[in-house]
C-alpha cells in the first residue's frame, strides 16, 4: 500500500513564537476508498527543524505495518538527511558533522530513524512558498497546527 505523507514544521525559525507541526497521511485501502488522517500539534519556544522532524515521526510511527511511502516536505535538512545519506554519514562519525561540529536534535534523529526502518519510503522535496500544490497543502497544515490547542486527530493506526 502507497501512503502519502504530506508535513510542514510551523515555528518559522522563532524560538518564542508559535510553533507546531502538522501530518497529513493518505492511502487507498483495498476496496479502492481514499482516506486522509491528520496530526496537529502546538508547541511553543522550539526550533522550525525540529518541527519538521517532529512532523516526519509522527507521521511514520502511524503506521502499524510495513509500506511503501512518500514524504512530501518543504525542509531541505530533512530530505538531504535521507537522499543525500547524511545520516548514515552522522551515525558513521557518531551524530558529528564537519569537523567535529555535533548534529543538532540527535534525539528525534534517532527516533525517526527507527520510525523509517521498517519502510520502503522516499523522500520528496517541494521548494517552499512558491505554489506547488504539495507545498501549499503542508503551509496549512503548519498554520493549523501553530494555531491550534494541542491535540491529535487520528483516531487508530493506518491498517
Amino acid at each position: 500500500m502507497l501512503v502519502k505523507i504530506f508535513t510542514d514544521g510551523a515555528a518559522r525559525g522563532n524560538p518564542e513564537g508559535p510553533g507546531g507541526y502538522g501530518t497529513i497521511l493518505q492511502y487507498v485501502d483495498s476496496k479502492g476508498e481514499l482516506h486522509e488522517r491528520e496530526y496537529s500539534q502546538g508547541y511553543r519556544k522550539t526550533t522550525n527543524n525540529r518541527m519538521e522532524l517532529m512532523a516526519a515521526i509522527v507521521g511514520l510511527e502511524a503506521l502499524n505495518r510495513p509500506c511503501e511511502v512518500e514524504l512530501y516536505s518543504d525542509s531541505k535538512y530533512l530530505t538531504d538527511a535521507f537522499n543525500q545519506k547524511w545520516i548514515d554519514g552522522w551515525i558513521r562519525k557518531g551524530w558529528k558533522r564537519g569537523k567535529n561540529e555535533p548534529v543538532k536534535n540527535v534525539d528525534l534523529w534517532q527516533r525517526l530513524l527507527a520510525a523509517v526502518q521498517p519502510h520502503s519510503i522516499r523522500f520528496i522535496w517541494v521548494k517552499g512558498h512558491d505554489g506547488h500544490p504539495e507545498n501549499e497543502r503542508c503551509d496549512r497544515l503548519a498554520t493549523s497546527a501553530a494555531d491550534a490547542d494541542p491535540k491529535e486527530l487520528l483516531e487508530d493506526p493506518i491498517a
